[in-house]
């Protein structure tokens, strides 16, 4: 495994939208531990990609250290397009299961007029047809902070099966394209928070077994 992270502090936004509104069961009184298994992509190579827990059981983050798409006279084509392809082996206690609720996403942005950008993420279980995939669209002329909130109705929440242990996989993608100034200013797209790391926030949803 590349790292092995358990109940720890959280980096919120104050903009989160309050958990009681959406998740499932109170969540148990022990600790979820999740195991990454492999991150791999333009937006998380090597170790660069971090996870911690929520203390409440509700929420993880995905710390960042190197997701930037960009455009411009000094990018190179594949800078355009970034990705993180992440495997989680989520361990939860015993007598629950849990569902990926949804995610809050945060960076910056700087898009010259004409310029445009797109956030986009899907979340699935290891061998689930279903693939929960949602995009952001952003536009220049832009140069400040963004943030969006995913949000899965309840209906639609997928739940693991009891008992079983299937990886969760998570993927998140940043691309950028330049428009007409793409060969004389740079544009780019981040994901990042005030304190200068890159993060972004996903929820769970418990049920009891």
């Amino acid at each position: 495994m590349l790292s092995t992270l358990t109940a720890g502090a959280l980096l919120f936004s104050s903009a989160v939208a309050p958990l009681t509104q959406w998740h499932g069961a109170p969540p148990p009184q022990d600790r979820m531990v999740i195991d990454v298994v492999a991150a791999n992509g333009s937006g998380c190579p090597g170790s660069s990609a971090k996870i911690q827990v929520s203390p409440d059981n509700t929420a993880f983050t995905v710390t960042y250290s190197d997701f930037i798409a960009l455009t411009g006279p000094t990018a190179r084509p594949t800078d355009a397009r970034k990705n993180c392809q992440m495997a989680l082996d989520v361990h939860v206690p015993s007598g629950y299961t849990y569902a990926m609720a949804g995610a809050d996403y945060r960076g910056y942005g700087h898009l010259e007029s004409g310029a445009t950008g797109s956030e986009t993420a899907s979340y699935y279980f290891q061998g689930e047809s279903h693939t929960t995939r949602i995009r952001h669209d952003f536009r220049g002329w832009m140069d400040t902070d963004w943030q969006h909130s995913d949000r899965v109705e309840i209906a639609s929440l997928s739940y693991l099966d009891c008992g079983e242990q299937r990886y969760l996989n998570v993927n998140t993608e940043l691309r950028v394209s330049g428009g007409p100034s793409s060969g004389r200013a740079t544009s780019f797209l981040t994901m990042d928070s005030s304190d200068g790391s890159l993060e972004t926030t996903y929820h769970v949803a418990w049920r009891q077994c």
